[in-house]
Formats: structure tokens, C-alpha cells, sequence
């Protein structure tokens, strides 16, 4: 027992006890599954070598090989563990699932099947519940679907589905595989439900898309009195996101307080989530300040919960606070800033995070590749965005559908259809979204033909229902194609709820086109479904303007005020090294307007030669011919871009965000400035991105 004496004083009750004093095979398969919970491998190999020093290590001893097999498979070391089955002269059902469990807790699960094959046809044993439960959760794992029903067949007949472990190892086989009918039959059909049932049939339910039953049998576990486990709460407060029902959420939480369950970094997270998901930042915001511990996991909630609900600036200024904490990011985290600052076209720092995402080894992961992607497509350097695209080791849909809508936000329509070509070559399979920026492309393209084929042929094929978005975009090719008509008809006779955004689509186009008679029939419309959107006001309004019907300019400015609907005053700004500068119209207040005023003024001039004339044909018609000139001339987009070239080295992109839509007055100054100045300047409005260079536009004039 020299050996043992090593154990002191850290294992000494074991040792004292006098019950197993006159019994060493029971010490020793006490102190190794002792060593095997606790997964103390020194512990084990030391008793291991004093039973071979000793000369009571024997294959013939099934207790005792089978618990250094439990030991060596549960420390990681499972080759060991094999060799020692191996050598095995007699095997018992504890020793085919010790070493099962093993491999199954390695990831090496279709040696898992391997063995259970040779187990039924060599050593001709049944096996248990336990054994069951780890060859069913093998066949979840490696996608093996028939191996899966031919285990539920034996199950059956075996009558081993009736133990709860296989049960709810079959419902959570049959719900990874969105079998979500097979799944509710063996939950419905073979009795017996603990909390574990209802964690995998209502996670399985919502990872499937079925919110809705998934929050009925939330309430048959309410109504069953079903005491909730960590996981059930983190379950549930994902369904009141997926839902974002702010009012169950709140039911939930109020439930964990007057159950005491302990708050662990996972419940937490999901409460932050579920507040930010459901627009209460501010309730989110309070159940992160009041963690004890705060972790990685914890702190991408909550920098996520300020980006989805358009507070990107927050997000990027509270970051360093976690890094303050003493906490890296990981490839979330990093995701989550990148679409901060897409948000708000902060370039700069989304360049300076890339960096540090190159610095810290995420390049390679897919979640932050498209965040790359997406972040650049949303501040102008579609070049950047495509770059990495390339760059990407690993694509899946979401990297294929970003650039696709990348490449389509900025009216490189042609390039779009051609990376989509080359999605369907590499056999991925385009899903809702891919086929929005698809349909968009061929918008941009005025491909009439070619959009139809997408929506009734290709759409239908892949499985893919049209949706609201998708059926908006066909209006919008039928417009740029000058088809007003025919698309007010498919608009009338497609069953298809129609919204806003659809009917303001073909608004926009009667204004490009002039076809203003059906554009007021169109704008009533739209003020009978949203009295209160402003772009449909001042598209009425400037229609009016330039028809000269000045009453109806009137009548509209009249109809604003008494529905006190203002319109927001236009702003554009420009990011010059890393620091953000604001214009408004005609504002005053940045401490060079003196310059920026006199760099416009240049520009104009520059430009007149080549045929520019101010377009005042739908500024208010009661102020004199030269103040209209003005008020065009100082327009915020003119400002910053006048900033832009006064700060940035010569022949270095111009980028411009504008929060209203682009006037026409503005989009013809741009176009020749950009052929002046042989600058590149990307301006990205309300609606789109425009892309100027050389006297032209990326939208063809048309947006």
C-alpha cells in the first residue's frame, strides 16, 4: 500500500474507512469511480499501477477492468480505454456502455455505432435504457437517419422507449433532424414526460420555426405543475424573443424570482436577450449591472440587445468597458460590433476592428465573415466587402445572400446575378433573403423577363414561398421598366398583403416617371394606411411642385399641420479620421463653415461650364427665383462632400451618408462634381446607395 500513502492527506477517509478495510476490490472500485466523477486521471493511473505492481490487475476481474474503462473514458483518454476492452476475455453490457459513452462524449460517434453493430452480432447481448439512449443520441448527432428509425423500430419493439431516457433521446433525435411530426408522436404517444421532455420538444419546436406550439406546450408544462429547470428558463425566454412578447417575457422572469432558481451565465444572457429583442433596453441594461460575474457570453447580450435596437453608437462606446473588465472578445462579440457599425456606416471603425479581428485569429470564422461583409456593404466600400467575400475559407447562405445584397444595395445588379449563379454552382441553397436581393438586382437591370422566372419558377423549386419583400421588388422592376401600369395591376390582383413600403415603391416611380395622376391616387392611398408617413407628403408635395400645381402644394403644407406631421430636417455626414462631422441645410454651425460655404460655391462654379443648372422646380413657390438657387446650393449632402474634399488626400474616395432621400438638384451637382474633382463619391440615402464617377451614377438616374 506504498503507493497509496501518496493519496494523504487529500484521500484519506477513504483509507480510514473501516468498512472497506477488509474488502480491497471494493476500495479500489470505490476510489476509481471516485477518480472517474471527479476526473482525476493522476489519481486513477496511480491506483492502476499499484493494482499492476500488486499483481491483482486481471482480465478476468469484469468489475474492475470495467471501472478503469469508466475511468480512462470519462479522463479523455479513450484509447486506453479501448485497449483494456480489447484485452477483455469476457464483457458484460456495463463494458460495451462505458466504452460507448467514451466515444460518444469524444465526438467519435460513429465508432459508436460500430460497436453497437458488433455488440448485437458478436457478443449477441441486449442492450439497456443507458446504452440505448447513447446509440440514439450517435445517430442524432452523425445524421444517420436511417440508423436512427431502425433504433426507434427496436426501441418499440423492445419496449425500451418506454424508459425516459430513450424517449427523450428519440424526441431529440427526431427534433435535430426537423422531424418535428415525429417528434410530438413519440412525446404524445409513449407516456411518461419529465422537465428534460419538455426542454428538447420545446427548444426543438422553436429551432423548427413552430413559436406558436411551442407556447402551448410551455403552457401544458404550467398546467402539469412541471418544477423548471436553468435550462427550461433559458428555453422559455428564447421563445418570448422569437415572439418578442415583452408581456410573457416579463411572466417568465417574475416566475424565476418567486421560484428561486439560481441565476447562471446562461439564464442571464437570455433575460438580456429577451429584453433587447423585445425593445426594452433599459430592462436589460438593469439585469446586466446587477450580475455578480460577468463573462464574455453575458456582454455580447447585452452590447447585442443596444445594436438590434438601433443604439450603435452605445454599443461601440460601452465595449471598451468590457475590455476594462478584463475580458476578450469572441467571434460573437466581434459580429455584433461589425453590425454596430454598419448601422451607422462608421467605416473607420469597422476597418480598426477588422484589424483587430486579423490580430486575434477570427478572420476564419463564418459569423464574423459576414459581418465583414456586411459591414462594408453598408458603408460604401463594396470593394472591401467583396474582398473578403473571396477571402472566406468557409461560406454558408447567409455569406452568399449578404454579398448578393450587397452587390444589389449598390446597383451592381449584373455583378449580383453573377455571384448567385456561382451560390447555385457551389450547390448552396439560396433561401428567403438570398431571393430579395436576387429580385432587386433585377430591378436595377430592368430584367422583366428574368425577375418572373426567379419568382414563379426558381422560388418554387428551391421550396421558398414569395413573400411581401419579394412580390415589392417585381413592382419595382415593373417601374424602372417604365411599366406603371402593369404594376399597378399585379399589385391589385396578387393576393398579397400589400404595405407601405410596396405602395411607395410604385409613389416613387409616378414621381420619376411624371405620371402624376396615378401618383395621387397612390399617395391617398398610402395616407389611408399610414397617415403619419412623411416621404409620402413631400413626394405629393414636390409632384405638385412640378407640375406648377402650386394649390396642391398649399393643400398638402396645410394637411401636415393639422396632422402635425413635420419633416425631418436633412442631415448628411462624413466620417474624416475616425471622428464623425454633422451638416444640416444651410447650417452654420461647424466652426469651418466659412470655408465649406466658399468650397461649395467653387464647386458650383466648376460645374456650370458643363451645363449645370440649380433644379428649383419643387422648392416652395412663394420665395424669390435667387433664394431658391440658395437654398438647393446648401443642401447637406453638398456641405459634407465640400468637407470631404477639403480634408481628404486627392484622389481618395468620398463617403457620404444622408438620412433623407437624395434630391434631384443634389444628384445631378454630384454627378458632374465627381467628373471635376475625378473623385470617386459614394452617398448613401434613405433609399439606396449612389455611387458617382466620372459624371455618372451607379442607380442610372433612377431611384
Amino acid at each position: 500500500m506504498s503507493t497509496l500513502r501518496l493519496l494523504a492527506p487529500t484521500h484519506k477517509p477513504f483509507l480510514l474507512k473501516s468498512s472497506t478495510v477488509g474488502h480491497p476490490l471494493e476500495h479500489t472500485i470505490q476510489l476509481l469511480k471516485v477518480s472517474a466523477d471527479t476526473k482525476n486521471l493522476r489519481l486513477g493511473k496511480m491506483i492502476h499501477a499499484h493494482l499492476i505492481i500488486t499483481n491483482q490487475a486481471t482480465k478476468d476481474n469484469i468489475v474492475q477492468v470495467n471501472s478503469l474503462i469508466n475511468l480512462y473514458a470519462k479522463c479523455d483518454q479513450i484509447m486506453a480505454a479501448r485497449i483494456l476492452f480489447d484485452g477483455m476475455r469476457k464483457r458484460n453490457v456495463v463494458s460495451w456502455g462505458a466504452l460507448m459513452a467514451g466515444y460518444f462524449h469524444n465526438g467519435l460517434v460513429l465508432e459508436v455505432l460500430r460497436l453497437f453493430k458488433t455488440m448485437i452480432s458478436v457478443d449477441y447481448m441486449r442492450p439497456n435504457e443507458y446504452i440505448f439512449a447513447t446509440i440514439i443520441s450517435s445517430c442524432s448527432d452523425s445524421g444517420q437517419i436511417v440508423e436512427g428509425w431502425l433504433c426507434h423500430g427496436y426501441a418499440l419493439k423492445s419496449g425500451l422507449v418506454f424508459h425516459q431516457y430513450v424517449k427523450n433521446a428519440i424526441i431529440c433525435m427526431y427534433s435535430r433532424r426537423s422531424d418535428v411530426k415525429g417528434a410530438m408522436s413519440v412525446w404524445y404517444e409513449v407516456p411518461g414526460l419529465d422537465v428534460f421532455s419538455y426542454n428538447i420538444i420545446i427548444n426543438g419546436l422553436l429551432e423548427n420555426g413552430y413559436p406558436s406550439e411551442a407556447l402551448e406546450v410551455l403552457d401544458r408544462m404550467v398546467d402539469e405543475c412541471i418544477v423548471w429547470d436553468n435550462v427550461t428558463y433559458v428555453t422559455a425566454f428564447g421563445l418570448c424573443s422569437h415572439l418578442k412578447d415583452l408581456r410573457l417575457g416579463l411572466q417568465v422572469h417574475c416566475r424565476m424570482f418567486t421560484t428561486g432558481v439560481e441565476y447562471d451565465g446562461f439564464v442571464s444572457s437570455a433575460i438580456i436577450d429577451m429584453y433587447g429583442k423585445c425593445g426594452n433596453i433599459l430592462n436589460a441594461r438593469k439585469v446586466f449591472n446587477r450580475l455578480q460575474t460577468k463573462n464574455v457570453v453575458s456582454w455580447t447580450a447585452i452590447l447585442a440587445a443596444y445594436s438590434q435596437n438601433g443604439c450603435f453608437e452605445e454599443a461601440l462606446n460601452f465595449f471598451p468597458e468590457m475590455e476594462v473588465d478584463g475580458l476578450l472578445p469572441n467571434e460573437y462579440t466581434f459580429a455584433v460590433l461589425l453590425n454596430s457599425c454598419a448601422g451607422i456606416s462608421a467605416l473607420g471603425h469597422g476597418k480598426l476592428l477588422h484589424a483587430r479581428i486579423k490580430k486575434s485569429g477570427f478572420e476564419d470564422h463564418i459569423i464574423v465573415g459576414n459581418a465583414l461583409i456586411n459591414m462594408y456593404s453598408k458603408s460604401g466600400s463594396i470593394e472591401a466587402a467583396h474582398k473578403v467575400f473571396l477571402e472566406m475559407i468557409y461560406r454558408d447562405s447567409i455569406t452568399w445572400s449578404a454579398m448578393i445584397c450587397g452587390l444589389s444595395h449598390h446597383g451592381l445588379g449584373r455583378e449580383a446575378l453573377v455571384v448567385f449563379q456561382e451560390m447555385l454552382a457551389a450547390k448552396e441553397c439560396p433561401h428567403y433573403v438570398t431571393f430579395v436581393g436576387v429580385l432587386s438586382a433585377c430591378a436595377h437591370l430592368g430584367s422583366v423577363q428574368e425577375g418572373f422566372y426567379y419568382l414563379n419558377q426558381l422560388m418554387k423549386q428551391t421550396g421558398i414561398e414569395p413573400g411581401v419583400e419579394h412580390h415589392t421588388c417585381i413592382v419595382g422592376l415593373l417601374c424602372k421598366a417604365g411599366r406603371l401600369d402593369e404594376a399597378e395591376n399585379f399589385m391589385k390582383s396578387t393576393p398579397v398583403k400589400w404595405d407601405v413600403v410596396a405602395w411607395r415603391t410604385l409613389l416613387s416611380a409616378c414621381h420619376v416617371h411624371q405620371n402624376y395622376g396615378l401618383g395621387k391616387k397612390v399617395a391617398e392611398l398610402v395616407l389611408q394606411m399610414d397617415p403619419g408617413d412623411v416621404g409620402t407628403y413631400i413626394l405629393l408635395s414636390n409632384m405638385y411642385a412640378k407640375a406648377k400645381r402650386w394649390d396642391g402644394v398649399v393643400k398638402i403644407r396645410k394637411l401636415m399641420r393639422e396632422r402635425n406631421v413635420k419633416k425631418e430636417p436633412g442631415a448628411s455626414w462624413i466620417e474624416i479620421r475616425n471622428s464623425i462631422h454633422v451638416f444640416v441645410s444651410e447650417g452654420k454651425t461647424h466652426p469651418e463653415s466659412n470655408q465649406i460655404y466658399e468650397k461649395v460655391q467653387e464647386l458650383l462654379t466648376m460645374i456650370r461650364p458643363m451645363g449645370y443648372v440649380p433644379d428649383i422646380a419643387a422648392v416652395f413657390h412663394d420665395v424669390e427665383d435667387e433664394q431658391k438657387r440658395d437654398y438647393v446650393s446648401y443642401h447637406s449632402e453638398k456641405l459634407a462632400i465640400a468637407y470631404g474634399l477639403m480634408k481628404t488626400p486627392s484622389g481618395a474616395p468620398i463617403r457620404v451618408i444622408k438620412n433623407l432621400r437624395m434630391c434631384v438638384d443634389c444628384h445631378s451637382a454630384v454627378k458632374l462634381i465627381s467628373k471635376v474633382t475625378n473623385r470617386v463619391i459614394i452617398v448613401r440615402d434613405a433609399n439606396r446607395f449612389h455611387c458617382f464617377g466620372d459624371g455618372g451614377c451607379s442607380c442610372a438616374d433612377y431611384w
